[in-house]
């Protein structure tokens, strides 16, 4: 664990700050706060232990995690809640916790091999993350509720690799059937961001910086794809004019 953080702050600072890496937290640190707001109008998350405690702390909860044997996925949401409630860094509890959080599925599941990762889906969710993870911190030491956010959140992790694992292969799929088709680089570059979901509509003007080529020579790339009926014109106009790809040759996954 102290390799794993020492890997994260290899310079020795978080930021502009210099700080305790490699080992737990120091006592000139005392104590450790999660602390949010203006200066004067702190808000505090969370009060951490003191730096005296963290180490039999830490031995508790490395001990249990070796030896307990509770289901895989609750021992997965009790190690986070646990290991990021001691807090024992100065900085990159979040991190490390669920890096933990993600070793304890993969042993749970004994394999290499994982298509979702729940470290992914509490970034995303950190919103309500955070608000789960305080009111449980500050409650009366019922962690169902957090459990219970948990094992939805990994649930909502497995929907989105289904949705991840879906358009690779529905893309890996389009170039399959592009097999026969001599299409340059610039070309490939922006079906493949069309594949991927292209935010807004693709204009001639967008395509020239996408590709950093010229005008003529993104207009002379469009037109060569529509007569292949690979592409196709949504609106014409002028610089108005926008550009899909041909949904039928798309293929359905």
């Amino acid at each position: 664990m102290f390799g794993w953080h020492a890997a994260l702050f290899p310079t020795g600072r978080s930021g502009m700050s210099r700080i305790t890496v490699g080992a737990w937290q120091a006592a000139e640190g005392d104590p450790m706060q999660v602390v949010s707001g203006p200066i004067g109008r702190e808000r505090i998350h969370y009060k951490a232990p003191e730096s005296q405690r963290l180490d039999g702390e830490m031995k508790r909860f490395l001990n249990w995690f070796e030896t307990a044997i509770p289901d895989p996925v609750l021992k997965a949401g009790i190690a986070h809640l646990w290991f990021v409630t001691i807090h024992p860094f100065d900085d990159g509890n979040g991190r490390i916790a669920r890096a933990i959080t993600d070793l304890a599925l993969a042993r749970a599941e004994g394999t290499v091999q994982r298509f979702y990762s729940m470290s992914a889906q509490i970034r995303t969710e950190r919103k309500v993350y955070y608000d789960i993870l305080e009111s449980t911190q500050k409650g009366d030491q019922d962690i169902t509720p957090w459990l219970l956010w948990f094992i939805g959140c990994l649930d909502r992790a497995f929907d989105g690799a289904e949705t991840i694992l879906a358009s690779v292969m529905r893309k890996a799929r389009f170039w399959e059937s592009m097999a026969g088709q001599a299409l340059n680089a610039r070309q490939r570059k922006v079906i493949n961001r069309l594949l991927d979901g292209f935010e807004g509509k693709l204009t001639n003007a967008k395509w020239a910086t996408m590709t950093k080529a010229s005008p003529d020579t993104a207009l002379r790339n469009i037109n060569d794809l529509i007569q292949r009926g690979i592409l196709k014109r949504d609106s014409a106009g002028g610089r108005s004019t926008n550009y899909s790809l041909v949904v039928e040759i798309l293929p359905k996954v």
